[in-house]
């Protein structure tokens, strides 16, 4: 009796978490949508909005967070709920999860203000360099080889292997120890591992603009389907020798 209750117990909390995370994802999704079309929209794309350099950049890294919790949470989410399944019996497991959250959340957003700053650099170069302001495809075509390239590397492949098996990537984590300093170290170490998989698509996308829907939903798409799906790994080499023939495409356009 006590074990049959327990597993409707455990099945009903998996279903509300993994409720509640698709809602919060939905919520960013709204909350990109409604910042694009707004006043403020151009904080939101690479040439940068208007004032302070420090508003700038914490604007950008806060609608950058939101774009990572709208397209990369959902793919996260089975390692989430093996997280919440296994601490579902600790004291504060809502505390536990959230800091899991939050440490994947700091991963991404470092990620995504370093991206900010070589983007201030790419910017300065053109406006110095007469050449590169008049050949500014060399730079889009320059970010869809790295992204196409780096779909064939060995270190990207390691990233993805521990993507995609989130059973394996909590247990080697998880003592139990010191609860708190683990969640969130464990958080920090997954999102570190995505920003592996896909920093250079995130490049891509910087480039797009984060208020491109259409661009965060396909790429959103690719990255649950590479992570979770059986067949998810064929996807990564057919989509870099894409890449390679885009950036072939916009140089030589």
């Amino acid at each position: 009796m006590f074990a049959a209750a327990h597993l409707r117990d455990a099945r009903r909390d998996r279903a509300v978490l993994g409720a509640a995370l698709a809602g919060l994802s939905l919520l960013a999704w709204a909350s990109i949508a409604a910042w694009s079309g707004s006043a403020a929209g151009a904080a939101l794309h690479h040439e940068g909005g208007s004032g302070p350099v420090v508003v700038q950049a914490s604007l950008f890294t806060l609608g950058w967070t939101l774009m990572i919790v709208a397209m990369m949470l959902p793919s996260s989410i089975p390692l989430v709920l093996t997280f919440a399944a296994l601490i579902r019996r600790r004291r504060q497991p809502h505390l536990l999860v959230a800091l899991l959250l939050a440490g994947y959340l700091v991963a991404w957003a470092g990620f995504g203000l370093a991206a900010w700053i070589l983007d201030r650099g790419i910017h300065a170069a053109v406006d110095a360099i007469p050449w590169l302001a008049a050949h500014q495809q060399v730079i889009l075509g320059t970010t869809l080889l790295v992204a196409g390239l780096w779909q064939f590397s060995p270190l990207r492949d390691r990233c993805l292997d521990e993507c995609r098996t989130p059973l394996g990537f909590v247990v080697a984590r998880w003592r139990g120890t010191s609860e708190r300093r683990e969640a969130l170290a464990m958080g920090i170490a997954h999102g570190a591992f995505c920003v592996g998989c896909c920093w250079s698509l995130m490049l891509v996308m910087f480039g797009v603009g984060l208020g491109s829907v259409t661009a965060m939903l396909v790429l959103g798409a690719i990255t649950a389907a590479e992570k979770n799906l059986p067949w998810g790994r064929r996807i990564s080499r057919p989509l870099g020798v894409l890449l390679v023939l885009c950036a072939v495409y916009a140089v030589a356009g």
